[in-house]
């Protein structure tokens, strides 16, 4: 059978593909054993784990961001090992020391921990990808009395001059995914994710057909374990409002 060259063109091009996506997946990634890292300020140390899920051998660098919070992440924590290497399938503990001054000592701080893998130098025509995980770390000063599991109860929501508004008057975050709003059936409002600070407000804005009318709102906030717990609220005039937690098989 023969070929015409813009077929054959096509074909090497398509087996060179598929070469180099067998790599990558041959290759893997890094996986981390928790979704988020709670650091409560008894503890002198927190870690976590990585694991290498691919068969080649890997550098991990582990390093911290500051979150809005806070200038600069990096005399406030050590890492260890900040640099690490790893042979296929191995794993790797990351333990995190807080340097005890510097964060509010009122209130929740967040700061964003990145692990990235750093592959060897592959063969010729051989893809590498470099992956990153970025994940939150939630500190916890001493003190707080309040209990985190229960702050996205704590939320006041009101609608405010053709605004959905939500105080967070607690000392924890609280992180939301598919947050909506909907007045007659007709969504007005949809955000993919939010966080919101503690002691913070957030306005949000409604279409201008729902103005001032009420509103159905639900929203899924993760918990220190990474679950997802929805909630309900109806939000009428300027009243503030708690929402409540829902059935998730009504989702």
């Amino acid at each position: 059978m023969m070929f015409s060259p813009l077929l054959r063109y096509w074909a090497a091009a398509l087996c060179a593909l598929l070469a180099m996506t067998l790599a990558a997946q041959a290759h893997a990634g890094i996986v981390l054993s928790s979704t988020r890292v709670i650091y409560p300020a008894t503890d002198k140390e927190v870690s976590l784990q990585v694991h290498n899920t691919g068969t080649s051998e890997i550098l991990a660098q582990s390093w911290l961001e500051a979150g809005s919070e806070t200038s600069s992440a990096s005399p406030l924590f050590a890492i260890t090992p900040s640099l690490a290497r790893m042979a296929g399938n191995a794993r790797q503990l990351i333990r995190i020391i807080y340097s005890g001054e510097g964060l509010a000592s009122d209130r929740e701080s967040v700061l964003w921990l990145n692990v990235q893998e750093i592959p060897q130098t592959g063969r010729e025509n051989e893809l590498q990808i470099a992956i990153r995980q970025r994940i939150k770390l939630f500190y916890r000063p001493q003190g707080l009395t309040e209990d985190p599991l229960k702050a996205a109860q704590s939320l006041q929501w009101q609608l405010r001059e053709g605004q959905l508004e939500v105080v967070n008057p607690g000392p924890y975050h609280v992180s939301m995914i598919k947050l909506m709003a909907t007045h007659q059936g007709q969504v007005v409002l949809q955000e993919d994710s939010r966080m919101l600070a503690p002691k913070s407000r957030m306005q949000l804005p409604l279409k201008a057909s729902s103005r001032n009318a009420p509103v159905d709102l639900a929203f899924i906030s993760i918990n220190d374990f990474g679950a997802q717990e929805p909630y309900r609220a109806k939000v009428s005039g300027d009243r503030s409002t708690l929402a409540s937690k829902a059935d998730p098989r009504s989702d």
